[in-house]
């Protein structure tokens, strides 16, 4: 299943993704969000999977699969371009500040905003579609909480 994902993500214009490899693109987006920073805590480990248990209303057991199998994809992904492709191919415009709500609450959960988290999320919302000023909203609700 990987290098399907693989081969998709690497396609000059990558396909739309069937659900459950719309679901892997998010999680290994999170997970690449979680690592940019150069750290991957437990705190943005727990982020990740309550993000995943909410969004596809899955649970413990699953979203651990589901991380594990993004954690292995992230590593060999050979860009953030294709992830972010991928998803806006499979998101619809509205749900996409959610999703960018729930990238920066990955980003936060260690309880630190670094350079690199919020240069990597400015590229991932305008890839999305998103603005500046949408990014910032989405980001202000993340830190609500």
């Amino acid at each position: 299943m990987l290098q399907a994902i693989l081969r998709a993500l690497s396609a000059p214009e990558p396909a739309r993704l069937p659900e459950p490899d719309a679901r892997l693109a998010l999680a290994a987006l999170l997970v690449r969000v979680a690592k940019t920073d150069g750290l991957y805590s437990a705190e943005e480990v727990e982020r990740i999977d309550r993000v995943l248990m909410s969004h596809h209303g899955i649970g413990p057991f699953e979203v651990a699969k589901l991380r594990a199998e993004a954690e292995e994809l992230e590593a060999v992904a050979p860009d953030t371009v294709r992830f972010t492709r991928a998803l806006k191919s499979a998101t619809a415009l509205e749900d996409r500040t959610a999703l960018m709500q729930a990238l920066w609450s990955v980003a936060l959960a260690d309880g630190m905003r670094d350079a690199e988290e919020d240069r990597l999320l400015r590229m991932v919302a305008s890839l999305l579609g998103l603005t500046d000023v949408e990014s910032g909203l989405a980001r202000q609700r993340a830190e609500r909480g």
